[in-house]
C-alpha cells in the first residue's frame, strides 16, 4: 500500500486504492495522529485522528489543504473563525492560515488533502 515518494527516485503509480481501516492501522502501529498514504508530485494525502478531547498541534503549512471528516464533532478554527466540523463536512483552509481542531467532542478522523507535497515533518498533520 506505500506510495512511491520523489525521494525513491521511483516514478509515482497512475493509480492507487485504499481502505480507511488499513489506513487507521498503519497510524495507530506508531501511535501518532497523522498517516500519510498518497504523495505524488501534485498531490499528498494522509488520515488525521484526535481523540475526544485531544489537543491538536498543527501549525500553518505551505500548501493549500481541503479537510473531509469521516467521523467525530469539533470546531475548526482558522484565523479566529470557527466552523462546526462533524461526518461529511469538506472544509477548504488556504495555505499559511493558522487553523487548528479545538473542542474536540467525539473522537474525530478526517481525510486531508494537500494541494502540493510540502514538507511532512513542517506539516505535523493535518
Amino acid at each position: 500500500m506505500p506510495s512511491a515518494t520523489p525521494e525513491t527516485g521511483q516514478e509515482a503509480p497512475s493509480w492507487q486504492a485504499f481502505e480507511v481501516d488499513q489506513i487507521r492501522e498503519m497510524r495507530s502501529e506508531h501511535g501518532r495522529p497523522w498517516q500519510e498514504f498518497i504523495r505524488s508530485p501534485d498531490l499528498f494525502a494522509g488520515l488525521y485522528e484526535i481523540e475526544a478531547g485531544g489537543e491538536d498541534l498543527q501549525r500553518p503549512h505551505d500548501a493549500d489543504e481541503v479537510y473531509y471528516v469521516l467521523s467525530g464533532r469539533a470546531t475548526l478554527l482558522v484565523d479566529g473563525d470557527r466552523t462546526d466540523a462533524g461526518p461529511g463536512s469538506v472544509i477548504f483552509v488556504a495555505k499559511e492560515k493558522d487553523h487548528r481542531f479545538v473542542d474536540i467532542a467525539e473522537d474525530l478522523s478526517v481525510l486531508v488533502f494537500f494541494a502540493t507535497p510540502g514538507d511532512p515533518a513542517r506539516e505535523g498533520g493535518g
